[in-house]
């Protein structure tokens, strides 16, 4: 194992661990604006979900590790550009408090580290077709599923005195908040473990081979324990946006926006899809918002978060071509 190959382990936990915080608030941001859960308790327990999460199936990973490029068509330090452009663009959109995609800026510094060392011809377009593919629908799906819903439980329940109402969801969003913690890490966890196994095949530490690709052991245990550190450690710029300026949470409204959003990713993950829990949980909360009408979502808002997702793959992608030609 030579040296760019631990600079790409490190880089991949560190990128677990800025994920963990950038993306893991929007777990918890719900649960806890509707006061269901404490911060700490919230933290807590989306730390607990987002390490069993990351435990559970490779099929993310592999798609991460050798569906975008071929491990052996490239080197450890063309993983390690693709891994800056993707931390420094979650570190300013964080310090921003966007809530931005961390699915986009790794898939992102990729495609850009692969362009700028060998060429965008060795990236694998029918891998990229099922990134991008997953990354437009679950936005889409989110929005209408949760709208649909919404005014099912409305139909269900609004009947009940607001108090009542709000106790009882107040409960059940506890359990919704532990979904939407453990599909997050069933999807954003598995990312970095593919990058750091790719590495590790380009950088001759692991057998290459079509077969042979697997995720070591301790590669799974070191991104998951990142991935629930970083999640301890909060995000509470990512909460404000994603909880509060997009529209005014009840509990119901939080259920419904993360077992929705729970849903869509739990399934992505089964297919080895990686998406953006980012997308998917503020695409909950808009059809959440718009069952009831239209202007119970702030849509200036809303605008400045799509530009964020739209900017975010372009703008990683571009951060670390310019790194890979430094570097190499």
């Amino acid at each position: 194992m030579d040296g760019w190959v631990l600079a790409v382990i490190l880089l991949g936990l560190a990128f677990e661990y800025v994920n963990g915080f950038h993306d893991a608030a929007n777990a918890i941001a719900t649960s806890v604006l509707t006061r269901a859960l404490s911060i700490r308790s919230a933290v807590v327990l989306c730390a607990l979900l987002n390490f069993l999460g990351a435990m559970m199936g490779e099929r993310v990973a592999h798609t991460m590790g050798k569906g975008l490029v071929d491990p052996q068509h490239i080197t450890s330090q063309v993983v390690v550009a693709a891994l800056i452009g993707a931390i420094i663009w979650d570190l300013i959109t964080w310090l921003l408090g966007l809530p931005t995609s961390s699915t986009h800026a790794i898939v992102g510094g990729v495609v850009g580290a692969v362009s700028g060392s060998i060429g965008w011809t060795y990236l694998k377009w029918a891998g990229a077709k099922k990134v991008v593919l997953g990354l437009i629908l679950s936005p889409v799906v989110g929005i209408t599923g949760a709208c649909i819903m919404m005014i099912i439980f409305l139909w269900l329940f609004g009947r009940q005195p607001p108090r009542q109402l709000n106790q009882r969801f107040r409960l059940t969003q506890i359990l919704s908040a532990g979904a939407m913690a453990f599909s997050h890490g069933s999807n954003d966890g598995q990312k970095s473990m593919g990058i750091i196994t790719m590495a590790l095949f380009s950088g001759g530490a692991l057998a290459a081979g079509g077969h042979d690709f697997h995720i070591p052991l301790w590669v799974k245990i070191a991104c998951a324990v990142a991935m629930g550190l970083g999640s301890g450690a909060g995000g509470w710029r990512i909460i404000k946006t994603v909880g509060r300026k997009v529209m005014e949470l009840q509990p119901i409204h939080g259920c419904v926006a993360e077992f929705s959003a729970a849903t869509i990713i739990l399934t992505a993950s089964h297919f080895g899809a990686p998406i953006s829990t980012t997308h998917t949980i503020s695409s909950t909360i808009m059809g959440v918002g718009m069952s009831r009408r239209l202007s119970a979502v702030r849509w200036r808002v809303v605008a400045n978060v799509v530009w964020a997702w739209i900017l975010t793959l372009p703008a990683a992608a571009a951060i670390s071509w310019v790194v890979v030609k430094i570097i190499t």
